[in-house]
């Protein structure tokens, strides 16, 4: 069975399966915000959506990070790094990509256990 969540016109915000959650791509509420300020909103969109469905951050199977600009991959690893669990720390890419809007400097895809 598939549960999914937020369920809009376009996309769910999440879908959960066999015990693994997928969550659509996270990115900033606030836009005007630096890398860091934007990275520690998404992450804290994803800590928000995994309690939802009874996970955390610590089951996270795979992340990938768009980032617009690469000059912005060591401001963005500074709060990825205070973020994840040590010993924990999932699988992940980060390329750069035209992301939807320009004011957005990152998007997070996260597959999680739950």
């Amino acid at each position: 069975m598939i549960k999914r969540l937020e369920i809009g016109t376009r996309m769910s915000e999440m879908a959960v399966h066999n015990g693994t959650v997928y969550l659509a791509g996270q990115v900033a509420t606030d836009p005007t915000e630096d890398i860091q300020g934007q990275t520690s909103q998404v992450l804290a969109a994803v800590d928000t959506l995994l309690a939802r469905v009874g996970s955390d951050k610590s089951k996270i199977l795979m992340a990938q990070i768009f980032l617009a600009d690469l000059v912005d991959f060591a401001g963005m690893n500074a709060v990825w790094d205070a973020w994840v669990v040590p010993g924990q720390t999932p699988p992940r890419a980060t390329v750069q990509a035209a992301l939807a809007r320009p004011d957005w400097k990152i998007e997070v895809v996260v597959t999680a256990a739950v």
